[in-house]
């Protein structure tokens, strides 16, 4: 029988056929209604606030944080990134234990229920609280999504599989901003439309949780849980469907031996891996600011900007449509430029077109400008995903993702809350500034001590 190495070797030096493809669309399109739950925190927060949800009366103890001016929409954003963040550090690791598969529609059925009971709450605590609940089951599916990616995907291919996977991903997005244009103002059947944004969503996710009930277990990580029959099936019926796609296949590669270990979280903390959770934990607390920091915030700083409700989400909408072409475009160098010059290009532009949107007035620059943050946010984005899930093996991939990823998350609820102080007390300056030095910070800690890991096995990255 093959061993772990042998195949991981084997799904290595497959070409990147129609069936790799479909295996990390189905990934994809459940990672979609993630991604629109994500967003959607930045085009029902006017329609949550014309609720009169942010008034200290209806937040109860959360407007606790009111005396320092980001008791409103800053509460829902952190309800949801501090749900977010106990889901990646406490969660994270469950992946590891109890297979990526499992995990990963468990999670989206999670997702779809407590998102549906926020739907029906009267009271800007309640709304909240699910939302806290809700970002939970979300933060572990995200770092599922990277880890399965990650380990079905040839080595060659890694790069352009998961800008696809965000393309698809973030097709989400101009649909919930255009969902929420045509909803958001109004009240179909009496139902308020933020309401109907809400639940369009967790209806959707069910449909897709039994769409990805075909979806293989990862072969990498049977083969590391001594399941070894089950990993040859596996990666045998992979190998097969890829043949009927193209044809006879190469013979695989050297077998990189695997490291061993128990897949605890104390091995986050043995060199080479300490120093790459070090850097990647410092690069999520910051990125976030820059990344959530203006999608989190699209139509409120467009609003702070003079703009007028209505007209903010329609500008949002345009914006949001440039979130699947990103990762698309970046499909043409995803492999060809090393991913860490690839975080550091993106968080750069991030920086430089957010001090000029912070200062724009005209209505056609600031559209253009916020589809170019949008963008380098995309390009970010993709490329930070793979990074940090290629830096681990696969013991404690999930883990170590889950515990780096965790940064992000908390940085995330805590942007909220600096962002709306920020806005409070500088304007829409303020915020870019903030996060401009941010995206600095972002810069130094992956391109000066980050490795690199384009076009290099998993296998060959961990041992490094």
């Amino acid at each position: 029988m093959a061993t772990a190495a042998q195949l991981a070797a084997r799904l290595d030096r497959l070409p990147m056929a129609k069936h790799i493809w479909y295996l990390v669309t189905l990934i994809s399109l459940g990672g979609g209604f993630e991604l629109y739950d994500l967003f959607l925190t930045a085009y029902i927060a006017p329609g949550l606030n014309r609720a009169g949800y942010f008034t200290p009366e209806s937040l109860g103890v959360f407007n606790v944080l009111g005396p320092y001016h980001v008791a409103g929409i800053g509460t829902f954003v952190f309800a949801l990134f501090a749900g977010l963040f106990v889901g990646a550090i406490c969660l994270g690791h469950v992946a590891d234990e109890y297979g990526r598969r499992t995990v990963f529609t468990f999670s989206l059925v999670w997702y779809s229920i407590t998102t549906a009971i926020m739907a029906f709450q009267t009271s800007g605590f309640s709304v909240d609280l699910w939302r806290f609940i809700a970002g939970i089951g979300i933060g572990v599916e995200l770092v599922t999504i990277d880890t399965y990616v990650a380990e079905l995907v040839p080595l060659t291919h890694r790069g352009r599989a998961f800008a696809y996977s965000q393309f698809f991903q973030f097709l989400a997005v101009p649909v919930v901003a255009f969902i929420a244009y045509l909803l958001v103002p109004r009240t179909p059947f009496g139902f308020d439309g933020w309401r109907w944004v809400v639940l369009i969503g967790s209806a959707g996710a069910i449909v897709i949780w039994f769409i990805r009930l075909g979806l293989p277990e990862s072969p990498r990580w049977l083969a590391r849980r001594g399941r070894l029959a089950e990993a040859e099936a596996i990666t045998a019926a992979i190998e097969a469907k890829v043949a009927d796609d193209v044809g006879p296949l190469p013979a695989p590669g050297p077998a990189v031996a695997q490291d061993e270990g128990a897949g605890s979280f104390a091995e986050i903390w043995q060199p080479p891996y300490d120093r790459r959770a070090i850097i990647l934990s410092v690069f999520n607390f910051f990125q976030t600011f820059g990344y959530y920091g203006f999608a989190a915030w699209v139509p409120t700083l467009l609003i702070a900007k003079g703009i007028t409700i209505t007209t903010s989400l329609l500008y949002s909408f345009v914006i949001a449509i440039a979130n699947p072409i990103g990762p698309l475009l970046c499909t043409l160098i995803a492999d060809k430029m090393e991913r860490k010059w690839q975080v550091c290009s993106g968080a750069i532009g991030i920086g430089m077109f957010g001090m000029l949107f912070a200062n724009a007035t005209d209505a056609a620059m600031l559209i253009a400008l916020g589809v170019l943050v949008t963008l380098c946010n995309n390009w970010m984005s993709y490329s930070f995903h793979s990074y940090q899930a290629e830096l681990f093996p696969t013991r404690i991939r999930s883990r170590a993702v889950g515990f780096v990823y965790s940064w992000s998350r908390l940085s995330a609820a805590l942007s909220g809350l600096a962002v709306a102080y920020l806005l409070n007390l500088g304007g829409v300056n303020a915020v870019f500034s903030f996060i401009a030095f941010a995206m600095l910070i972002v810069v130094v800690s992956i391109g000066g001590f980050g490795p690199r890991t384009t076009g290099l096995a998993l296998e060959a990255i961990s041992r490094a």
